[in-house]
């Protein structure tokens, strides 16, 4: 289906990162699997092309986009290439506009001109052990010392977490409010805060996800991030973009699981003739062409709303679980059309299936998603 949401400078953006993936990212993606690890100068090369942080403003060395759809055509771009370990939009949309919305001009001036430059890797750490989708279980805890806060407390799941230069920490900051929960910038080469061994995963190999471990960290009154205890609020808000940032790149995702099975079924003969043209496949495809195009008509129509100033984390929500669940979907009948070569990690589509799984988890469950989109109905 054809799509109209691009002008001529997106698509002059989109032809640049989609150039800049095929030739700095893609070659380098079984090496890096191999290495359980994306190298620090992608990100290097990354902002030296100004693919990160697009929206920040010229005074702090971005080029001050106000226009989610260059944000959009990065997480899209990431998902039709098939690439899950070099995430640029965790980074530029997830992470850095919690510093750029909520952080002081010291904060600001401090470290997102280097997030920019790529010299700077972010991370957000709020998962933990006992704590995830549900943020008002979180344990860790800042105590406020007068001139600075005591950070406690230990984190799983971090993705960017052996690269990550900078951490954005949710911690409790006051023990008899569940909400009462604030966010602050840590570096990592702070005394107290330790990284964890890199976790072993079901699929995304390539990305570095870690525990983090913070003991009696001394966090500068100035790395609070906006207000104190706000963090949930900050949280909630960041959450939504977050969402529609990962429905993009599973849209993405699902276009280049359809293309690899499309291209096998075309080519793979079956009693004499191609497997395209029988009708079990057929019928497969055709329902998932059709799912693909309803979703992206969708999520097209969030992130116009999301440039007038619409801010809709229900359907952000809806979009995070009907896309999650179609690239899942997609991804599974990929390997069964490929037969007992989708078994194979030679072939790509095995390693979308498995890389695919952990967007019905990250960013809240679909259950989570389901939770929200019933208290909209019935509230």
């Amino acid at each position: 289906m054809k799509r109209y949401c691009y002008e001529h400078e997106h698509i002059m953006f989109q032809e640049a990162f989609r150039s800049f993936l095929q030739q700095e990212v893609v070659p380098f993606r079984d090496e890096w699997i191999e290495a359980g690890l994306v190298p620090r100068e992608v990100y290097f090369k990354a902002g030296e092309h100004g693919f990160l942080i697009p929206q920040a403003p010229e005074s702090l060395g971005g080029v001050g986009i106000d226009d989610f759809r260059f944000q959009q055509i990065v997480a899209e771009e990431i998902g039709l290439c098939g690439e899950t370990g070099f995430m640029p939009q965790l980074h530029s949309t997830m992470i850095a506009p919690y510093i750029l919305n909520h952080g002081s001009d010291y904060l600001k001036e401090k470290y997102i001109p280097k997030t920019i430059t790529g010299e700077y890797i972010l991370s957000v750490a709020m998962t933990e052990p006992d704590a995830g989708s549900d943020l008002a279980g979180l344990r860790s805890c800042a105590v406020d010392k007068g001139d600075h806060y005591l950070l406690n407390g230990n984190k799983t799941y971090i993705s960017n977490g052996i690269c990550g230069d900078l951490f954005v920490v949710a911690a409790r900051t006051n023990p008899e409010k569940p909400r009462a929960i604030s966010l602050f910038v840590v570096e990592s080469n702070w005394d107290g805060v330790r990284v964890g061994a890199k976790l072993k995963k079901m699929g995304m190999k390539s990305q570095d996800t870690i525990e983090l471990f913070l003991d009696n960290v001394k966090v500068p009154k100035e790395n609070l991030i906006g207000e104190a205890h706000q963090g949930f609020k900050y949280l909630m808000g960041g959450l939504s973009k977050e969402r529609l940032i990962c429905a993009i790149q599973n849209i993405g995702m699902a276009e280049y699981a359809f293309k690899l099975t499309k291209e096998f079924v075309s080519n793979r003969k079956v009693f004499g003739k191609p497997l395209s043209q029988m009708q079990n496949t057929q019928f497969k495809m055709a329902e998932l062409r059709a799912r693909i195009d309803m979703a992206q008509a969708f999520v097209d129509a969030i992130v116009s709303n999301t440039n007038r100033g619409e801010h809709d984390s229900v359907a952000a929500s809806k979009a995070k679980l009907l896309t999650s669940e179609l690239l899942c979907d997609v991804a599974d009948e990929g390997v069964q059309l490929h037969g007992g070569a989708g078994y194979m990690d030679e072939y790509p589509i095995s390693r979308v299936f498995t890389d695919s799984r952990i967007t019905r988890i990250f960013a809240g469950t679909s259950e989570i998603m389901k939770l929200i989109i019933a208290r909209s109905i019935f509230e």
